[in-house]
């Protein structure tokens, strides 16, 4: 089996602006480029991915996988993260709850839903191998891209730990070549109206290059608030306000030496969004809206997340079999966010929040080549500290419980984490057709948190200022701190500590591979993976941290260009997930009213099924290919309070089925593509069944032009063409009686809200480059 490094491939673009658009739709119809990217008219496209961190071919990498290329992105029309799990089975890749850019990732029923500080992900957001450490700001638009790769399964040898589910992987492009410079516009129903510049300019030439790109992306709201207890709140309801600028520095020093600098700044603006009251309040005059999207709101409408981040990558090739590498990267966020969990214009549950993050990444690989073997290894550290602050606001009990201004559980605190790991993966032929990989990964971590957590009686704000008028007391205004008196003198030695522990953990994986023709292959493997350890963000009492969710994961698959027409991928998975996380009411506690709430390793889980990927070169100009997953989920111990009763966001099946079909005339190229995309019935929660979404199916179609002097181009853009809605996201802080009726929650309302996916969209892009 050949084996080949990227050492003489050039390593891809640094980090884009997240939230920019996929540029030079261009490359969606991008016909005239197929010769030079390998694609044969009437054959299966060879695909290269970077999945085992080394330049392979898709069918010769024994690990599940999803890769979608520049062109093929262009041509579907897929502009974010969250369309992608569209064409990956088993994954849910989702915008969560009360903002546009927080991600909700699952894959194969693995991943994490609550987007807390603290709380660690399920799965791994690598760019150009650079780790996307929290869920706020990973709903990415990237500039430049050369593919996306959905890994599914653990990835804990090479990616490390938080890849229990899997792994997604953006790969930008390299900048060679003359000047170019790209202006796009794109308009659309809904008000949307983008615009996007992006270029390149050798400043020494075939040596260094200085890429730059800024985007400026805006949409009216799919709904509205009608009502607000704030006068002068902007009303749209699911709206876009956001710009994205980024520089790139590559230098190729020598034939052998390459470096790359990157800088990225992304702010959105867009609108809090208000989510959907399904029962109406028995509080206040808020009933259920006629639209999904909209919502009523007693906090600003007013959202921001901003990013910024530097990135460097420096590439030594020692000699054709030994590449040395280093990986740097410095990511910082604010995120001042208003979520009304109530969604009236009274205050029953308004939680206004801030989260701020800020983490430092460093690699060292070092990749050999050998005559019948290669070996992957690396060193790698993360220093990160995620911090957050926020109000749960209950007034209105409050007022009518206590008969004080209002009530405010105010919890804030910081989360800092410093982990060292050590890696290598072996990958070894022992004859020309058997292989055998064997890896592992030693992990070491250290973790301290602080939090505060008590109640004031009367309605707080994170800021002065947040609402208008409002002027925050100076000083600690909880009342009710964490800490320890070991001394016994009645002083806390240090208030808000939760402590600080330390995990370690050897992940290994072994796996076998049989090239049984020069087209087939087939694999299996066992792998385990990790999800850190962690404490309490929303701790009131002192508790220890927990231990890591552990996973292991049994795979058996085939991969096999079955003619120069037809691919089929089949893999075969179950796993065994222990030690899971959950945050709950201890036995005997207190009531969900009082927000007081332990984390505990408090059940096993089991899942077994199937994946399957099919393309089909039908003729010269059709392709055909279809996607399906299945999962069976099975409880092994329930210790979770409430108990556990399924997957979070996971249906039991998935399918996608794609036809596209390309057109050369004598006024340019065309690409016509249409995808029909179906998700089984699924919960939104783990613990619930109080927000469910039933089945459903989607239709999205795509005509795209490109000009024969390929300087113009164009494309036409229908997404959800049924107009279906769907849940992504919601709370349940209500109470079921025996007799099937809802009565009171936290906050004394019936709070039942779901947020819901994109509605039908149409856009229309035109472009030009030179």
């Amino acid at each position: 089996m050949k084996h080949t490094f990227g050492n003489k491939i050039n390593f891809s673009r640094t980090l884009c602006a997240t939230a920019v658009t996929l540029a030079c739709l261009g490359s969606q119809a991008a016909f005239a480029q197929d010769a030079e990217d390998g694609i044969e008219k009437g054959k299966l496209e060879k695909i290269e991915v970077t999945a085992r961190k080394t330049v392979e071919s898709l069918q010769e990498v024994p690990v599940a996988i999803t890769s979608l290329g520049a062109v093929e992105l262009g041509n579907k029309g897929i502009s974010v993260l969250t369309e992608v799990q569209q064409f990956s089975p088993n994954t849910t890749l989702q915008t969560s709850r009360g903002t546009n850019s927080t991600l909700t990732a699952f894959i194969r029923g693995l991943g994490q839903q609550d987007p807390l500080w603290g709380y660690e992900p399920g799965v791994g957001i690598y760019i150009d191998d650079v780790y996307v450490a929290r869920p706020q700001g990973a709903v990415l638009d990237l500039l430049d891209v050369q593919r996306i790769e959905v890994l599914r399964g653990p990835q804990g040898t090479l990616y490390g730990k938080n890849t229990i589910g899997g792994a997604v992987k953006y790969v930008t492009k390299d900048m060679v070549g003359d000047p170019t410079f790209n202006i796009e516009g794109t308009v659309g129903n809904y008000g949307r109206k983008d615009v996007k510049v992006t270029g390149q300019y050798p400043l020494v030439e075939d040596k260094v290059y200085l890429g730059f790109g800024y985007a400026n992306l805006n949409r009216d709201g799919y709904g509205e608030f009608l009502q607000s207890a704030l006068e002068g709140q902007d009303r749209e309801n699911y709206n876009k306000d956001l710009w994205a600028a980024r520089l790139t520095l590559e230098a190729h020093i020598t034939d052998d030496l390459f470096f790359r600098l990157g800088w990225d700044k992304t702010e959105d603006t867009s609108n809090a969004k208000g989510g959907y009251r399904l029962l109406p309040s028995i509080l206040t005059d808020a009933p259920v809206p006629d639209s999904v999207y909209d919502s009523y709101t007693s906090l600003p409408t007013w959202n921001k997340v901003e990013l910024e981040g530097y990135s460097w990558l420096m590439r030594y090739d020692v000699s054709d079999n030994l590449e040395l590498k280093y990986i740097g990267s410095h990511r910082e966020s604010y995120s001042p966010t208003n979520i009304d969990f109530d969604n009236t214009a009274l205050d029953i549950f308004d939680v206004p929040a801030i989260y701020e993050d800020e983490n430092d990444t460093h690699e060292l690989q070092a990749n050999y080549l050998g005559d019948n073997f290669t070996l992957v290894s690396g060193v790698y550290y993360y220093d990160g500290e995620s911090c957050g602050q926020f109000e749960a606001i209950l007034g209105f009990l409050g007022r009518a419980a206590f008969g004080t201004p209002g009530l405010t559980r105010e919890v804030s605190g910081c989360n800092n984490s410093e982990s060292v790991a050590v890696y290598g993966q072996l990958n070894y032929d022992i004859t020309d057709k058997l292989s055998v990989s064997v890896g592992a990964r030693y992990t070491d971590e250290e973790k301290q948190a602080i939090v505060f957590n008590g109640l004031v009686f009367e309605n707080v704000y994170p800021e002065s200022g947040w609402i208008p008028g409002y002027v925050r007391p100076d000083g600690q205004l909880v009342p009710q701190v964490l800490g320890e008196d070991s001394d016994g003198d009645g002083v806390l030695d240090s208030p808000g500590t939760l402590g600080i522990e330390s995990w370690s953990r050897f992940t290994p994986r072994v796996g076998v591979e049989y090239q049984m023709s020069r087209d087939t292959m087939f694999f299996a493997s066992y792998s385990q993976g990790f999800k850190s350890g962690t404490f309490n963000p929303r701790a009131s009492i002192s508790e220890p941290g927990v231990n890591p969710e552990v996973v292991d994961s049994y795979e058996i698959g085939m991969k096999s260009d079955v003619t120069d027409s037809f691919r089929a991928n089949v893999t075969l998975f179950a796993y065994d997930h222990e030690d899971r996380q959950y945050i709950g009411i201890e036995p005997g506690g207190d009531s969900a009213a009082d927000l007081q709430q332990r984390l505990r390793n408090a059940s096993a889980t089991a899942a077994k099924g199937a994946e399957v990927e099919l393309t089909y070169v039908a003729t010269d100009n059709l392709t055909l290919s279809a996607a399906y997953g299945y999962i069976d989920f099975e409880i092994k111990e329930n210790n979770a309070v409430p108990p556990l009763i399924g997957l979070a966001s996971t249906p039991e099946n998935t399918l996608n089925l794609a036809a596209n079909y390309a057109l050369d005339t004598s006024v340019g190229y065309f690409n016509f593509n249409a995808n029909y995309y179906y998700r089984d019935d699924y919960l939104l929660f783990e613990t619930s069944d109080l927000i469910a979404q039933d089945a459903y199916g989607m239709v999205n179609v795509s005509v795209n032009w490109e000009s024969i002097e390929g300087d113009w181009y164009g494309g036409i853009h229908a997404k959800n063409l049924t107009d279906e809605e769907y849940l992504v996201g919601g709370y349940d802080f209500v109470e079921r009686n025996e007799d099937g009726s809802y009565g009171p929650g936290t906050g004394g309302d019936t709070t039942l809200i779901g947020y819901y996916g994109d509605p039908m969209t149409i856009q229309l892009t035109v472009g030009y480059r030179f």
